[in-house]
């Protein structure tokens, strides 16, 4: 299967504006956070990645290496495109602590996106920051109430740029 190209300049339509106001809401996040995260790799394995908890949002299965078991790890993740290459933001729903799928990129950077190899890399330069952050917010509005929760921790939300692996 082929990852779909998501671009983040697109236009959305009124029913996946309110999905998504509907999950920048306490139930909302709890659903994402409890439930989602939990069904999607099921089923993102089971409709060979064409149907997600994500629904109207650019979902599908990351599969790293486990950054201190070594062992395979699979879990959802947003995503899109900047060009050739795949953006992925370590939001944790804004939570204290980054995904662990963050850490294991950090540690392994070779992962698989929507069966597709990939080889991933921290965005570390502010100006590039700055330019992802205004794509990942039209992609997912969302990440503006995640990096204001995570800056009242402390805690710096990771971009990661997954650049297409070589055969």
């Amino acid at each position: 299967m082929t990852l779909a190209h998501v671009d983040p300049l697109a236009t959305h339509g009124p029913l996946r504006r309110g999905y998504v106001g509907f999950l920048r809401t306490p139930p909302g996040r709890w659903t994402a956070i409890n439930i989602a995260a939990r069904v999607d790799p099921w089923l993102l394995r089971r409709t060979n990645g064409r149907f997600g908890m994500g629904l109207m949002l650019p979902s599908a299965l990351l599969e790293t290496t486990g950054a201190k078991s070594g062992q395979p790890r699979a879990c959802p993740v947003l995503y899109f495109h900047d060009g050739d290459e795949v953006i992925l933001v370590g939001s944790s729903f804004g939570r204290e602590k980054d995904p662990a799928w963050a850490h294991n990129l950090r540690a392994h950077p070779d992962c698989v996106l929507g069966e597709q190899p990939f080889h991933a890399a921290v965005i570390e330069d502010e100006a590039e920051r700055e330019r992802i952050w205004g794509l990942a917010d039209r992609v997912y509005p969302g990440y503006a109430d995640y990096r204001a929760r995570t800056a009242a921790t402390g805690r710096v939300i990771k971009l990661f740029r997954l650049t297409p692996a070589r055969p």
